[in-house]
């Protein structure tokens, strides 16, 4: 039964390796996490000195060093069988950084675009749309997914739950496990 639950968590971050890897190569490096966060600077049209896009910055760039220290290699990428073990040992490694809880919040607050706490419809289309280039039928799925309290919005708890769920959920079926398409 463990060995399931792991390939779920295995597929949904090697989905991560494959949106991550912005030249193709076959590996990930510190130029595709700046492509990453370049890319929600852009979207969203937000100044290099704004607070939100120092965040994302700032976390992407910790989060990177995280995976290096955590993969235990020697260069400065990584294939995605590193990747895969590198970020299950981050994320359950809190003494540095808390992938979900740092990564999640500074993400909500550059797709919370109106600052009201809530991700709607519109932001959360915006962000499947501007920043992963996603305009497949069933993405907003994952919207309704999210939003589990059905009230319409997915709030601030209701993502960084979903962030935490896409990176140590065993389920297949957790509305974390949507982010890059159904497991």
């Amino acid at each position: 039964m463990t060995t399931t639950m792991q390939d779920v968590i295995t597929t949904k971050l090697e989905r991560n390796f494959d949106a991550m890897d912005a030249n193709h190569d076959g590996y990930l490096d510190w130029t595709d996490y700046q492509k990453l966060a370049d890319r929600y600077v852009q979207a969203y049209g937000l100044a290099k000195d704004d607070r939100r896009a120092r965040a994302l910055q700032t976390f992407c760039q910790i989060y990177w060093l995280e995976l290096l220290r955590h993969a235990g290699v020697d260069g400065d990428r990584l294939t995605k069988d590193q990747f895969v073990i590198a970020n299950r040992l981050a994320v359950v490694d809190t003494s540095r950084l808390n992938v979900t809880e740092g990564g999640g919040h500074a993400i909500f607050d550059v797709i919370d675009v109106d600052g009201d706490n809530e991700i709607s419809k519109d932001e959360f289309a915006r962000f499947l749309r501007d920043v992963w280039k996603s305009d497949a039928p069933d993405a907003m799925e994952s919207f309704t997914r999210l939003d589990t309290d059905g009230d319409g919005a997915v709030s601030r708890a209701e993502f960084i739950r979903a962030v935490r769920e896409h990176f140590l959920s065993n389920d297949p079926e957790a509305p974390g496990s949507l982010f890059f398409g159904r497991v």
